[in-house]
């Protein structure tokens, strides 16, 4: 392409590859400037079998890449798995990223379903467990479980860190085990899980970031909110008093200059006389208040010292004599003028006028005037 004059730097068409360029520099193919580098991402690949780990094959046969789903686009696959092996098989649009998760230096443990022909016991697999060396290759320990015999065939799993071509196979082959069927399940933090074969899932960016630290696995994505740290409360404190609490609300409420009342409480009023003090939050009425630094709590009346008095029978009090004449229409004004004047008072004190019995509502009879 560069031979044929197709390619350009910063507008400049170029004729060799010796030619180094950054980030800045604009290249463009045919005209039309290359793709911005999209964000790394890596998709779960239940492998079935049948299928060969490779983008071409030599035989004609069917290959993982030509099955996978063409949305994808072009993608890399982190190992392999051979063509009658199943299972786990990362995906991943970055070189870069391949690279790294491929290496034993990752550490990453691989662990594997594994079918054996025949009953083997578990001290068969001792010499895989410390290390075995097999058609001059070593092989570095593995760990393996014996889950059960069933039959004429056994389950075990099988985790590894190291991905050697047929790995698995051929050390079971040394001790005297055949394979005839091999799962990977597990591929570091990432799980097979419920993935049927064929299907396809991608990660999501922010388990990228948390298991993988790839802090461009975000871009284009919502970034998590800043959590808000919460002070925690001391331990071990003994709780305050409720009353405490109470003076300190008035407090805070009257002001630092108020008067305090005989119970700790502000003096309201014009005349600055105290108020009655406010009874705790949570009290009931009637709950005497509590008393203050230097007074003696007031001792509660006993039911002995004030016993309640006796109920007596109801009995009408004798009517006393009312002191005030009774209630009378007022006397009607004579219409003849009286012949003597009025009699002087008498020097002696006025007895006072006897109770008159009540007459049913009419008037008394007047007094006879003198002659």
């Amino acid at each position: 392409m560069i031979e044929a004059g197709r390619v350009a730097v910063n507008g400049d068409v170029i004729t060799s590859p010796a030619l180094n360029v950054t980030e800045t520099d604009k290249i463009s193919v045919d005209g039309a400037p290359l793709p911005d580098i999209g964000r790394p991402r890596v998709w779960l690949y239940h492998k079935p079998t049948g299928l060969v780990t490779t983008t071409s094959d030599e035989k004609g046969r069917d290959t993982v890449f030509a099955a996978l789903p063409p949305e994808l686009g072009r993608v890399m696959s982190v190992g392999r798995l051979d063509m009658n092996s199943e299972g786990l098989l990362l995906l991943t649009n970055d070189g870069g990223l391949k690279r790294k998760l491929e290496l034993p230096a990752t550490g990453w443990l691989r662990k594997y379903r594994v079918r054996l022909k025949g009953a083997p016991v578990d001290s068969d697999f001792t010499a895989l467990r410390q290390g075995i060396e097999t058609e001059g290759e070593r092989f570095q320990p593995m760990e393996i479980t014996l889950d059960r015999v069933q039959g004429a065939n056994a389950w075990i799993t099988v985790g590894l860190r190291e991905g050697k071509n047929r790995e698995i196979r051929r050390a079971l082959s040394a001790i005297g085990l055949t394979v005839n069927r091999l799962i990977r399940v597990s591929y570091g933090p990432f799980r097979l899980g419920e993935l049927k074969p064929g299907e396809v899932e991608e990660i999501r960016p922010r388990v990228l970031r948390d298991q993988l630290g790839i802090e461009a696995a975000t871009e284009g994505h919502a970034e998590p909110k800043p959590q808000v740290k919460r002070k925690r409360k001391p331990m071990g404190k003994a709780k305050q008093d409720p009353w405490a609490e109470d003076e300190a609300r008035e407090r805070e409420r009257d002001g630092p200059g108020a008067k305090r009342g005989p119970q700790g409480t502000a003096a309201r009023g014009p005349k600055g006389a105290p108020r009655k003090a406010d009874a705790p939050r949570g009290a009931k009425a009637g709950t005497p208040a509590r008393p203050t630094s230097g007074e003696k709590p007031a001792a509660r009346p006993s039911a002995k010292a004030n016993p309640k008095p006796a109920l007596q029978p109801s009995a009408k009090p004798a009517a006393k004599p009312s002191e005030k004449p009774s209630a009378r229409p007022a006397e009607k004004p004579s219409a003849k003028p009286a012949t003597k004047p009025a009699t002087k008072p008498s020097a002696k004190p006025a007895t006072p006028d006897k109770p008159r019995p009540s007459s049913g509502g009419r008037p008394p009879p007047r007094a006879p005037r003198r002659g």
